[in-house]
């Protein structure tokens, strides 16, 4: 004897299994196969010819792409050598590599050369000219001569890293050009 609650239950339990083999039914779409890709998509599977998949579930994971190599025959090109442990870079190309790395030195000494001149003309040996309201306020006088003092012992830091630099890249006593004071 079934009551009322029971057949309830058993109509709920019903309309619940027809509504997930519907869902079940949805989600599974018909599968085509062209080639070695896969698609779900009737009008393209249509056009290319694929084949319908029938059996159970199709599951896909796409690898990783396999790269191309070239043939060892080939020959490499001088800009880009192949570079590993147990390579060296040939003399010629290492020599233009350490030209222009000359080159950028002596550039750049030039250049810090040249802020160090700016800078020990502006600190006046530690007596530079007093500007606007320095001459009533003396603190603001000093503060500005400690910081000429220290852009003059950076800007002779500088030069004297890029010599050492220099120096270091010729294997000679000292630099060309205007490094040599």
């Amino acid at each position: 004897m079934l009551n009322l609650n029971s057949t309830h239950t058993i109509r709920g339990l019903v309309a619940c299994l027809a509504g997930l083999c519907l869902v079940q039914a949805q989600a599974q779409e018909r599968i085509y196969r062209c080639g070695n890709e896969y698609t779900n998509n009737a009008e393209v599977a249509k056009s290319r010819g694929c084949k319908l998949m029938e059996g159970g579930n199709i599951t896909i994971i796409q690898g990783p792409v396999p790269q191309r190599t070239v043939a060892p025959s080939a020959p490499r090109s001088s800009s880009a050598p192949a570079r590993n442990g147990n390579t060296r870079t040939d003399s010629v190309e290492q020599r233009a590599r350490d030209s222009d790395a000359r080159a950028i030195l002596e550039t750049e000494l030039r250049r810090a050369e040249a802020r160090l001149v700016d800078a020990k003309k502006a600190y006046a040996n530690g007596e530079p000219e007093k500007e606007g309201i320095e001459s009533r306020n003396y603190q603001r006088y000093l503060d500005r001569v400690a910081e000429l003092k220290a852009a003059v012992a950076r800007a002779e830091s500088d030069v004297t890293s890029i010599r050492n630099e220099l120096n270091r890249h010729s294997g000679s006593g000292a630099p060309s050009g205007s490094a040599a004071k």
